[in-house]
């Protein structure tokens, strides 16, 4: 079992039935998926841009991501539909734990000036994204071999009914969000 899954059943869950009054733990929100995303551009012009950022997102997810294509046209950007214009992985279970457990204790930490996320980036239903300017902060990571830095986005989805109640599980998970 994952270390932070094991964290989250023993001392979240007994803290987030007393905070909101839950009559059953399966009510107690969870973790449900984990989306990472990788959007190319210049992928049009240069398709080995494509290739570099699926091996570096492969490393950091530990799972292989699925090239993304174009949904449509659009004349001004020079691009057709079915054009591969990005990349993104979606982690369950153990490799979810396990990247949330290595993007709050040892990458946000590396962001250069860091002082806590924004807590403003919920959709409504307990979602958070999170956007991340240079993929480098992963230690897996070799910054000698990378020909470009990219950036990175995160989308953490959760079991939870409303922003306040996903708030409430991610900072107990250890998410730094600003005060």
């Amino acid at each position: 079992m994952a270390r932070l899954k094991y964290y989250y059943d023993k001392e979240v869950v007994p803290r987030l039935i007393d905070a909101f009054k839950y009559k059953n733990a399966m009510q107690v929100p969870k973790l449900d998926k984990i989306v990472l995303n990788i959007g190319l551009g210049e992928a049009i012009h240069n398709i080995k841009l494509l290739d570099s950022a699926v091996e570096e997102l492969k490393i950091v997810a530990g799972q292989k991501p699925v090239i993304t294509r174009s949904k449509k046209s659009i004349a001004a950007f020079k691009l057709r539909v079915g054009m591969p214009i990005g990349c993104m992985v979606t982690l369950r279970q153990k490799r979810m734990y396990d990247f949330f457990d290595k993007l709050v204790n040892i990458a946000l930490p590396r962001v250069r000036d860091f002082r806590g996320i924004s807590g403003k980036a919920f959709d409504g239903h307990g979602n958070y994204t999170l956007g991340i300017k240079e993929h480098i902060i992963f230690p897996e990571i070799d910054y000698d071999k990378i020909e470009r830095i990219k950036g990175l986005n995160i989308c953490v989805v959760t079991t939870a009914k409303n922003n306040e109640e996903g708030k409430e599980l991610l900072k107990l998970l250890g998410m730094p969000f600003k005060n």
